[in-house]
């Protein structure tokens, strides 16, 4: 049935070689203008999985806690301290161009200069709170006098450490960003707003004597979206060696450029759907084209050795592209279609960046079967090859089949039992190695970035002068209208924030309880014994109101209480160990009334984030072999086949986990495509191969034989493809990406990882399977019409 459909597409497209590729041309052109109209575009929101529980208590609360969607702007001073009038002056400009910079939520502005931020002192006559910056205070009345009194309510405040740097030599902006705008709805362009940050904020109030830190999501994503843009040269890099490459292996600038020209068309038609479906580029995604580019590469590769092949043998241009068109749609197909439901189950990740990266990668790879296993051999009928050059390529043949044959002979049953034996104890070591990677982020800092870009020497300079963690998980506990006056839900909230506070990466905890204690102590002289939640009801109530509200730690009817957890860093051991904490405490000691959420905070939201993740991982997974699992058994329908095309590439996988742990890559939204990626690009050189040996084995030949004629045909393609490909993405070491440099790493190993397993794990398997299970009936020969 196939076979006969494959016949009858032949017949047609042939038939109709210029009207197909007229059309082709058209589409061409019109995805080519949507693509040029395609932008790079970041979002918070859509990196977030919105029905985790974590994040539906952080929508639902984001505008009443501190969020994990904020911008930290740093005045540091180079020589000195700020307490002096131009440092304070600064300050005060820096506060009034952050709080009127369009996408800024104007509310959450926070500094010294700003009325939310008020000291508490006691005195003789009990408390007295004022501002930090009192309102007769101005710059233009800032003395020496005006500075000692700010620098004094600074340190009463408590303010050292949080606001101001451990050294005083530093102060901060605070503000969340209004995304989308609560007036237009319109969401946030991050890499236009960290552009404005660079031009308004860090040009304008950086100089010799300050510099101006800036960290958060928004700066963040700019960083990564500039060096995305990086990404262009190291493509058009990795192009030009791959098309130097292909031209020393098929030694013809035509057989050169049919790959090249089909692939980047079908990149073409991805970016044109881009457009066309209303989706940005995201800088996390924006490699995903490019890997899309590799695999069709190495089916265009495919493709001329197979025409090559036929020209050799006397084959006319014509004749040689039927054939190939006959002998690698159905492998061809198969191989694309395994690597579409590998994209495609992303979509089961509940995370609508991944979804989308799902959607248009999915596409792409779709586009492949129509510009790699179609357009390629109908522009390769249109050519002729003279005898001067059959006879370069027959010479060039003929060392290449001397190098297959003697990898040939792991064929033999003795090396084939040796070989996968050896496989095997590789295969459970890789398993044991691989347990206990890394989930979500490792390193501090942002991940996606290298340790001494300016974003993360910036969270260093922040962390080492200020007494505060960045990565906040917030604990929402949510209790009955006057929560905060009842003396039994207030003790409950500070046992639980005691607990927490003691849970290993947990660098402090904050919350009413703690902050009403101080309160209390300071009503009562400052008398220590005091500093205990008061049982009466008014009492209490006094105490709270004394808690400024700028901390964020209740809402307007007390029925909010959060408990702000300072973590050390954001690798998951971490958030899981707090998340684990805060589990077993609710469980062991509930409170009638009182519901304790997970999560906020920018630590909140990577642990949903991570947890998404990793149970995403193993289904889509599982679905992506049993897709294979199944396409092997319809088109060959021996589960021999099955395991020799599955289990090298099940070992290849677990040796990319291992070797992910090993240079400590986390498995996050940025390199979950890359492992789906790797198994559809492994899947390929399992099909190829297979497939010819199949067809070997139908003509009577033994398995050993059978496996060296098939080494023979495809064998160099398959070894020539990983390495063209891996010394392409190896290029991208050198970006100023940390993750795009680590992508090229691994997939550089899993490229590599995946040919040596076709070469030599599956037609060892293939070989003791069949010592071991002799087949009783005639092979099957497989589905193509050559």
């Amino acid at each position: 049935m196939l076979a006969f459909l494959v016949s009858t597409l032949e017949r047609f497209f042939f038939r109709h070689r210029l009207a197909t590729l007229a059309v082709l041309a058209v589409i061409t052109l019109v995805m080519g203008s949507f693509a040029s109209r395609l932008e790079m575009s970041a979002g918070f929101d859509k990196q977030l999985p919105q029905q985790h529980a974590f994040i539906k208590t952080f929508n639902q609360y984001r505008d009443v806690l501190f969020g994990a969607n904020r911008v930290i702007v740093v005045l540091h001073a180079r020589h000195g301290d700020i307490w002096n009038k131009q440092a304070l002056t600064r300050l005060y400009d820096l506060t009034q161009t952050l709080f009127f910079l369009p996408g800024i939520d104007r509310r959450s502005v926070t500094s010294l200069w700003t009325p939310n931020i008020r000291a508490v002192q006691i005195t003789e006559q009990g408390m007295k709170a004022e501002d930090v910056v009192g309102g007769d205070v101005t710059v233009g009345t800032l003395d020496e006098q005006a500075i000692a009194g700010i620098r004094e309510r600074t340190i009463i405040g408590g303010f050292i450490g949080s606001l101001v740097a451990n050294d005083q030599s530093g102060a901060m902006v605070v503000a969340e960003l209004a995304d989308p705008d609560p007036q237009t709805g319109a969401r946030l362009n991050y890499l236009e707003f960290s552009q404005r940050l660079e031009d308004q904020v860090r040009s304008q109030y950086a100089d010799a004597d300050y510099d101006i830190q800036i960290i958060g999501f928004a700066k963040q994503m700019g960083d990564i979206g500039a060096g995305a843009k990086s990404v262009v040269e190291f493509f058009g890099l990795a192009f030009v060696l791959t098309a130097l490459a292909v031209y020393w292996y098929t030694r013809s600038w035509v057989l050169t450029l049919l790959p090249l020209l089909c692939s980047l068309v079908s990149v073409v038609w991805q970016f044109g759907t881009l457009t066309l479906l209303g989706f940005g580029l995201d800088p996390l995604a924006i490699l995903v084209p490019f890997l899309v580019f590799a695999i069709g590469v190495s089916h265009g590769v495919q493709q001329v050795n197979f025409i090559a092949k036929e020209i050799c043998a006397g084959a006319t241009g014509m004749g040689a592209a039927r054939s190939s068109f006959r002998g690698l749609m159905i492998p061809g197909t198969l191989a694309l279609i395994t690597a579409f439901v590998g994209f495609a189950t992303l979509v089961l990740v509940p995370i609508p960046m991944i979804r989308e990266l799902a959607i248009t990668a999915s596409v792409g790879v779709a586009y492949k079967i129509v510009t790699n296993l179609i357009m390629l051999p109908l522009l390769a009928s249109y050519f002729s090859f003279d005898r001067a050059y059959v006879a370069r390529l027959e010479k060039l043949r003929a060392w290449r089949d001397d190098t297959m044959v003697k990898l040939g002979r792991i064929a033999e049953p003795r090396n084939a039992f040796i070989a996968t034996l050896l496989c095997l104890v590789l295969l459970a070591v890789a398993v044991w190695q691989s347990q206990g990677r890394h989930i979500g982020h490792v390193l501090p800092g942002a991940p996606e970035l290298h340790a001494d870009s300016r974003y993360n020497l910036d969270v260093q300079s922040v962390v080492g002068h200020f007494a505060l963690g960045l990565d906040l998980f917030t604990v929402a506990v949510e209790t009955p209208a006057g929560g905060c006056y009842q003396h039994e839900t207030m003790t409950y909230v500070d046992r639980l924030t005691w607990y927490l506070g003691n849970v290993p990466g947990v660098l402090s905890a904050q919350s009413l309880p703690g902050m009403t204690k101080l309160a209390a102590s300071g009503v009562n002289e400052g008398n220590p014994k005091w500093a205990a939640l008061p049982a009466d009801e008014l009492s209490l109530g006094e105490a709270v109101r004394q808690v400024p509200e700028a901390l964020r730690l209740y809402n307007a009817d007390c029925t909010l209480l959060p408990i702000n957890l300072y973590l050390a860093d954001h690798k998951a051991s971490t958030l899981k160990r707090v998340v684990r904490a805060v589990e077993d405490y609710r469980e062991q000691y509930p409170m009638a009334g009182v519901t304790v959420r997970l999560a906020s905070g920018n630590a909140g939201v990577q642990a949903a984030t991570n947890e998404v993740v990793e149970s995403s991982e193993l289904p889509m997974m599982l679905y992506v072999y049993l897709t294979i699992v199944l396409l092997v058994f319809l088109v060959y329908r021996d589960w021999r086949a099955m395991l020799a095309c599955c289990l090298p590439l099940t070992l290849a996988t677990f040796l990319g986990y291992w070797f992910m742990k090993a240079l400590d890559i986390g498995l996050t939204v940025a390199t979950l495509p890359v492992m789906v990626l790797a198994v559809g690009v492994g899947v390929d050189y399992a099909f190829y191969i297979y497939n010819r040996l199949q067809m070997h084995l139908a003509q009577g030949r033994d398995i050993v034989s059978a496996f060296q004629h098939a080494l023979r045909e495809v064998g160099v393609a398959t070894v020539f493809t990983a390495l063209t490909l891996s010394v392409g993405v190896a290029t991208w070491s050198f970006s100023a990406l940390k993750f795009q440099a680590d992508m090229g790493l691994l997939l550089t190993f899993m490229f590599m990882a995946n040919m040596l397993m076709a070469i030599t794990l599956l037609p060892a398997l293939a070989v003791v399977l069949e010592t071991l299970v002799p087949r009783r009936g005639p092979i099957r020969a497989p589905l193509i019409a050559h």
